[in-house]
């Protein structure tokens, strides 16, 4: 696969998360959201601090520093605070996402630079797919979490239970294709 396709193809791929955690928080009460932090287990409020606080430092000039950033604090990110409301998490997770989106907004000979995480050297396509592995993992905690919440009032965000046939059958459609 060329390199640009790769990279569009990860650049969808954290759309999609996005949209997916998104589509999740939507669906909680204020209370739901900052539920379930036992010290043991994280809430919903807790799993954003921790991506975006990721993020931050992740994609923060991503291919001259090091991705992890000397005023990151990371054992905070698992801390709430009352600063932590709604508005300022959701604000956060869209700063983050923004940092990402922008980072892989890249040209093709920036496709081939070595940026480094902790010391560490990375390909950039090797840093991308490592984010992309990291923000998918904590975002199915977010849908699992939120899911457990909000019980049967819950909107699926993908292919319903019982419904694949009919899925499967307006896929067929859309595209015309047997499968």
């Amino acid at each position: 696969m060329p390199a640009r396709d790769w990279l569009e193809a990860a650049t969808a791929q954290f759309r999609w998360i996005e949209t997916l955690g998104r589509r999740a928080m939507e669906q909680l009460s204020d209370e739901q959201l900052f539920a379930g932090d036992d010290g043991a287990s994280n809430s919903v409020a807790v799993v954003v601090k921790h991506i975006t606080g990721n993020q931050r430092s992740r994609w923060t000039d991503f291919l001259t520093t090091d991705g992890e950033k000397p005023d990151r604090h990371r054992d905070t990110e698992f801390e709430l605070d009352q600063a932590d409301t709604r508005e300022a998490l959701m604000a956060r997770w869209d700063a983050g996402w923004a940092l990402v989106f922008d980072a892989v907004d890249l040209s093709d000979d920036q496709l081939d630079a070595t940026i480094h995480i902790r010391g560490e050297p990375h390909s950039v396509a090797w840093a991308i797919l490592r984010q992309v592995q990291h923000y998918a993992y904590h975002v199915g905690q977010i849908v699992h979490l939120a899911r457990a919440q909000v019980g049967d009032d819950w909107q699926t965000l993908s292919v319903a239970r019982g419904a694949s046939g009919a899925y499967n059958a307006r896929m067929r459609e859309q595209t015309g294709r047997e499968f």
